[in-house]
Parts: structure tokens; C-alpha cells; sequence
């Protein structure tokens, strides 16, 4: 079986436990790189053209403008395709109940028929919110596999919980 990690991560200020930090590395990146090395996959981040503020407080202003315009910001690269890969895993940030538009902005555009899409969601306190439906809605074709909410915070203690998850999915 081949894998394959999509993902969007938020370096620099984030929300952790009530206050905002400064994250050398995003949550969700650390949480691709601990699906990576537990079902050797292959690896692409989601960038927009246009970054987001680097001020935590603007960002999330300007994801809800995103999410109320149903954007789909430009991205600095695209895949063409997901063909060769069984397990696809989207892991991304919980913003404002779902995912990052930047994340839709590159599912959107993939046929996922005959693939199993698996996804994860960092977060703190929302859980996987509606990413669920909307990734039904994302994926067309797909069959939805396991997801799993690792609250934001947790992420770099995370490793052993992902890492079995992971396994698991591809597993089932």
C-alpha cells in the first residue's frame, strides 16, 4: 500500500491552552511527520501565495472572512493527482469548525475514486467540528477511513497516539 499526507500547518503564533504562543513548527506538521514515519508516506504541505498574518488574532480574522466567502485561496503549488496511492491522510488545523480553505483549495481539485481518505484534526477544544462532512463533500469519490482529533496542545507529545492510529488505518 502506498500513502500519502496532505496537510496545512500554522508556524509562528497559535492559540495553545487559552493563550498564544510562538510555534517553531506547526501542530499539524508534527502530526504529518508522525504518520510519515509510522506507514512510509509520501509527503505534501499545502502553501498559499498569499500567507496569513503573522499575528495569530488577524489570521483567524482573516480565515473567517476565507470561510464566510467560501475561498479557495491560491496555492503555491498543486498535485495533479493522487493516482498510486491507497491511503490518502488530511491533516490540518481545526479553524473556525473545519479545516483551512487553503487545504480545500488543493482537495477540490483531485478525483480520490478508489481511495481511502483518512484525516486528522488538531484543535483546542473543538475536536474534528464538521471537517467529517466536509471532507465527504471535499473527496469526492473517496471512501472516508479513521479520522482523529489530537487537541493542539498535545501534539508534540502526541507520537505513540498517531502512530498507532496511523497504523491502524491502513490496517482496516
Amino acid at each position: 500500500m502506498k500513502n500519502l499526507i496532505i496537510y496545512y500547518s500554522r508556524r509562528g503564533q497559535n492559540y495553545v491552552n487559552g493563550s498564544v504562543r510562538n510555534l517553531s513548527r506547526g501542530n499539524a506538521e508534527l502530526i504529518a511527520e508522525y504518520i510519515r514515519d509510522a506507514v512510509s508516506a509520501d509527503v505534501f504541505e499545502v502553501d498559499t501565495v498569499k500567507p496569513y498574518d503573522e499575528d495569530y488574532m488577524v489570521c483567524i480574522e482573516e480565515a473567517k472572512a476565507e470561510l464566510r466567502a467560501k475561498a479557495r485561496p491560491e496555492l503555491k503549488e498543486y498535485l495533479d493527482s493522487v493516482d498510486g496511492y491507497d491511503n490518502i491522510f488530511v491533516v490540518g488545523p481545526n479553524w473556525w469548525g473545519i479545516y483551512p480553505m487553503a487545504l480545500y483549495a488543493q482537495l477540490e481539485r483531485l478525483d480520490f475514486s478508489g481511495k481511502t481518505v483518512h484525516f486528522v484534526v488538531t484543535h483546542e477544544g473543538s475536536a474534528l467540528g464538521g471537517v467529517p462532512k466536509t471532507m465527504k463533500d471535499a473527496c469526492k469519490g473517496a471512501v472516508i477511513g479513521k479520522s482523529l482529533a489530537v487537541h493542539g496542545s498535545s501534539a508534540p507529545s502526541s507520537e505513540n497516539q498517531v502512530r498507532d492510529w496511523a497504523k491502524a488505518a491502513v490496517k482496516a
